[in-house]
């Protein structure tokens, strides 16, 4: 579980609407992904969900659950002052209800994007879309650069509770 980050990595976690999720392939590649990164302050995880049309992303996770979250795309950063945040952490595929398990996080999408409600309500005409796997990242080490200067240290928080 997250212990008490400053509120500008909270704010984020909160406002960004697309992250770089990073997996690690079959040959110990790494593969990006954009992402919608939905965060719950309150378990101290960051979610992401994913199609199973995608599924090979879900496999790359089970085969090495360790992953990353790079929020630095200044036009998915709903933030000002910019500011760039790197989590480092452990991932784990949850696709027992790929149906509508996923459901239980539309309350953190609806905070980030609340024209969701008309796209869910439009899954029954996209059903591979919608059946979608929940990826669950509980970070171990937090990256911040407060000004967005990737070329300077990054403050570094270390997450992991004991």
């Amino acid at each position: 579980m997250l212990r008490e980050l400053p509120s500008e990595i909270e704010e984020v976690f909160e406002k960004a609407l697309v992250a770089e999720f990073t997996v690690i392939d079959e040959d110990g590649v790494p593969v990006t992904h954009p992402s919608l990164p939905l965060y719950d302050k309150e378990d101290g995880k960051i979610y992401v969900t994913s199609s199973l049309l995608f599924s090979k992303k879900l496999e790359h996770v089970k085969r090495n659950p360790k992953v990353s979250l790079c929020f630095s795309n200044r036009g998915g950063l709903q933030v000002d002052p910019y500011r760039v945040v790197l989590v480092k952490g452990d991932a784990r595929v949850d696709e027992e209800d790929v149906h509508h398990g996923w459901e239980r996080l539309l309350p953190l999408w609806r905070r980030k994007e609340p024209y969701i409600n008309a796209l869910v309500a439009q899954r029954y005409a996209l059903p591979l879309f919608w059946d979608r796997a929940v990826i669950e990242m509980e970070p171990t080490k937090v990256y911040f650069w407060p000004g967005g200067r990737v070329d300077e240290r990054p403050e570094v928080y270390g997450v992991k509770s004991t």
